[in-house]
């Protein structure tokens, strides 16, 4: 049996393409949360991912849509739809023209019964997605609003330019 000592070159490699993984910062309007992952729990389901791609050149997103009610109305994939019942939901990216964030990588998402916007997101440099407006149900049926000054969840929880450290996991709401 022979023993290889560790490629120091391949291993800092390594060690940075993990550290890079879990230093995401995702500002939820006035909300900080430090070194994600790009997850974000709502009432203790993982319901939203935000990436960057590689190249950086646009926003992924992942996420499960629900109605008032909690039932299932769509998922969207790293920006595909997985199901999107009755095309309810459109997503437009950077290549689309911008609205809120011109010249940045961005993407939005909105609900074509309503004409609200789900979710509208942008890079913003160092490692960084800002999630600056978004209207959206949990999977208890409960209002998720989003707007540059706070973060509601439901009727009993506010968040008002609170900042969180994830150490590398999940951003949690309610």
């Amino acid at each position: 049996m022979e023993l290889r000592k560790p490629d120091p070159a391949h291993s800092s490699h390594e060690a940075e393409s993990d550290r890079h993984k879990h230093s995401l910062e995702i500002r939820l309007g006035s909300n900080i949360f430090r070194n994600t992952n790009g997850v974000i729990r709502v009432q203790g389901k993982e319901q939203l991912v935000l990436e960057l791609a590689p190249d950086q050149e646009r926003i992924l997103l992942t996420i499960d849509l629900y109605d008032g009610s909690g039932n299932h109305v769509a998922h969207l994939r790293r920006n595909r739809w997985a199901f999107n019942d009755g095309n309810r939901f459109s997503l437009n990216t950077s290549e689309s023209p911008p609205t809120l964030f011109p010249n940045l990588p961005w993407l939005k998402v909105t609900d074509q019964e309503t004409g609200e916007t789900v979710l509208e997101a942008a890079v913003a440099p160092g490692e960084k997605i800002h999630v600056a407006t978004g209207k959206f149900y949990s999977h208890r049926g409960q209002l998720i609003e989003i707007t540059s000054h706070f973060c509601r969840i439901g009727s009993t929880h506010t968040l008002f330019g609170d900042v969180f450290e994830a150490r590398g996991g999940t951003a949690v709401l309610g």
